[in-house]
């Protein structure tokens, strides 16, 4: 296919992609064909998932506006994906102008769409890392983001951990975030679950498996052992949507929107 002018050289265009095909149920434009070939198969066993992928973003908004309310001033937003309306910064600086925000993902689209928009900006700070290598991503978030570790920061994993598998040692990793940042420090995490899903979670893990990041999808006992070390603020972890809704916000059945969500400090 022809490259857009938007795109990287390097960049596979006939291979789906996690964050482009997010992009695409997000309602985005950078997304190629294939992504929304996949999205489209997806849809045809899940129908919902557009609006799961909002109730996602609108987790991620409501998480970063608690944060900030609670004093949060720096924040660290791994598998950012590609930048929309409503991102961490915007809602971070409604409550504080002065926020400071460090943009990280593996994916070369997302990071040089994020470089796009927010250039020239001197407290947002997008960069291209693994977050699986803790020290790596924290020492370009100090290099180059401004990140001040001394000081509470909070690190969001949202919508991001289910590509992590078991053998890369999630647990792990999140614990290396937490032992490298100052006490009063947070997390915010939104992670996919299979249960009460049946055949949908299967077909839809089986669409990832063809992407440079397949999907583990993991049950409320296993994504709350992620969070050892961290004292979770109430309601603690549930399914995303009824993590402090807005008024307009609950659905009627949570479960229909099968991530687990939760934010917590150390």
């Amino acid at each position: 296919m022809t490259r857009p002018d938007w795109a990287p050289y390097g960049v596979d265009l006939d291979r789906p992609n996690a964050a482009r095909v997010y992009d695409f149920y997000l309602g985005g434009a950078h997304n190629f064909a294939i992504d929304r070939q996949m999205a489209a198969q997806a849809l045809a066993g899940w129908p919902e998932l557009p609006l799961i992928m909002r109730a996602n973003r609108a987790f991620l908004r409501r998480a970063v506006r608690f944060l900030a309310h609670s004093g949060v001033r720096q924040f660290l937003d791994l598998g950012s994906g590609i930048p929309t309306v409503g991102n961490v910064h915007e809602v971070a600086r409604a409550e504080d102008p002065a926020s400071r925000v460090v943009y990280v993902d593996i994916d070369p689209v997302a990071v040089a769409h994020s470089r796009a928009i927010l250039d020239g900006d001197p407290r947002v700070t997008p960069v291209q890392a693994d977050l699986r290598s803790p020290a790596h991503v924290l020492d370009l978030a100090v290099r180059e983001g401004g990140l001040d570790l001394t000081q509470p920061v909070a690190v969001l994993m949202v919508a991001v951990l289910h590509f992590v598998p078991d053998t890369d040692d999630p647990a792990g990793v999140i614990a290396e975030y937490r032992d490298a940042t100052a006490p009063g420090s947070a997390i915010a995490i939104c992670h996919a679950t299979a249960e009460g899903q049946g055949d949908k979670a299967d077909e839809h893990r089986a669409l990832y498996a063809r992407t440079p990041t397949p999907m583990t999808m993991r049950s409320h006992a296993e994504v709350s052992r992620l969070l050892a070390g961290y004292e979770l603020v109430e309601p603690g972890l549930v399914y995303m949507s009824q993590w402090r809704p807005d008024d307009d916000e609950l659905p009627a059945r949570p479960e229909d929107y099968p991530g687990y969500a939760a934010v917590g400090f150390h």
